[in-house]
């Protein structure tokens, strides 16, 4: 299955373990996620301590913003520690299958702080003050976006915890200074137009990729298009849909995991595809610190299993990966 169009009444789905962040039974949850981990690298969690109405406000609020003029969100245009709008286009994850760059723009808003514990100028990739729309133009919309921020950025520790416990790690493993206690968190807003993806003439919503980081929470709204593949090796490669569900993240592994615990979790390829509607999703991206250096994790190597990966700065993969994927920013002032 390629598309997902009307004429496609049968999409095919992916059951995705459910776990529930307000459940005392922490042993089914750590069980739960680690199933889920070993399997597709994706599960739902609810009841994650953020409202749906909260929830519905940031959609709406981000709706706003894709609604202005595109001259006015080009003044809003990201900046090089990636911040700000990215228009459509402006993003390609699968060079290899696209004939341009992903049918979305998007919005980039981090921890409103410079380089945190080391009283710098923020001139370093990721850190630095967000871009903010006028007061004026969307009132109240930095308060209400970096109130999710923060608010997500404790739903990941949560989720964190659990899955330090699966690896057989001290349950604040992750919660140290170097990672989650001073973290390189993106809240990205996305938005995809209306463009119909076609896969086989290599056009999408996003292209095929794996996300950088630790963990990633995904809102969305009703609308069908992200896509999983559990197997990025097969030929042909199986995708299927990961259903929306009304008040919960879809949380995935990202690569620094992947490489944190030696391959035993999987960073799973995932796309999105568009059928003509506008569809709006929200992404928490969880990466360590900038500085946190990434290495195989003591559970997770042995005589007959040692490390796959050499060890690596957060700072330094983040800003490989952005500048393979991004239009360079002078493209705009040309």
């Amino acid at each position: 299955m390629e598309n997902p169009t009307e004429n496609d009444p049968n999409p095919e789905f992916l059951a995705l373990n459910c776990i529930d962040l307000s459940s005392s039974d922490v042993n089914l949850s750590v069980s739960l996620l680690k199933q889920a981990c070993l399997d597709t690298g994706f599960f739902y969690v609810v009841n994650h301590g953020i409202t749906e109405e909260f929830m519905d406000e940031v959609f709406a609020q981000s709706k706003r913003l894709f609604d202005l003029p595109l001259s006015d969100k080009m003044k809003l245009l990201r900046n090089e520690n990636h911040r700000g709008y990215t228009p459509i286009l402006d993003e390609l994850l699968d060079p290899e299958n696209q004939i341009r760059g992903d049918y979305k723009e998007g919005y980039y808003i981090g921890i409103e702080e410079t380089n945190p514990g080391d009283g710098s100028d923020g001139k370093r990739p990721f850190y630095g003050p967000n871009v903010w729309p006028a007061e004026d133009m969307l009132p109240d919309w930095s308060k209400i976006m970096e109130k999710f921020h923060a608010q997500a950025l404790e739903v990941a520790r949560v989720v964190a915890r659990l899955i330090a416990l699966a690896l057989g790690l001290e349950k604040e493993f992750f919660d140290k200074s170097e990672m989650l206690g001073k973290p390189t968190a993106t809240l990205r807003l996305l938005h995809y137009e209306g463009q119909i993806s076609e896969p086989a003439k290599g056009i999408f919503g996003a292209g095929a990729h794996t996300d950088y980081g630790l963990i990633t929470l995904l809102a969305t709204d009703e609308n069908l298009g992200l896509q999983i593949c559990k197997d990025k090796d097969a030929k042909p490669q199986v995708w299927q849909y990961v259903a929306p569900l009304k008040g919960a993240f879809v949380v995935n592994l990202g690569d620094m995991l992947e490489r944190w615990s030696n391959c035993i979790f999987k960073s799973t390829l995932h796309r999105v595809l568009v059928s003509g509607q506008d569809r709006y999703s929200i992404a928490y991206f969880v990466e360590p610190n900038q500085d946190c250096l990434v290495e195989c994790l003591p559970t997770c190597k042995s005589d007959k299993n040692p490390p796959k990966f050499p060890p690596i700065r957060c700072g330094t993969y983040l800003s490989q990966r952005y500048k393979e994927t991004h239009v360079d920013l002078e493209t705009y002032k040309k």
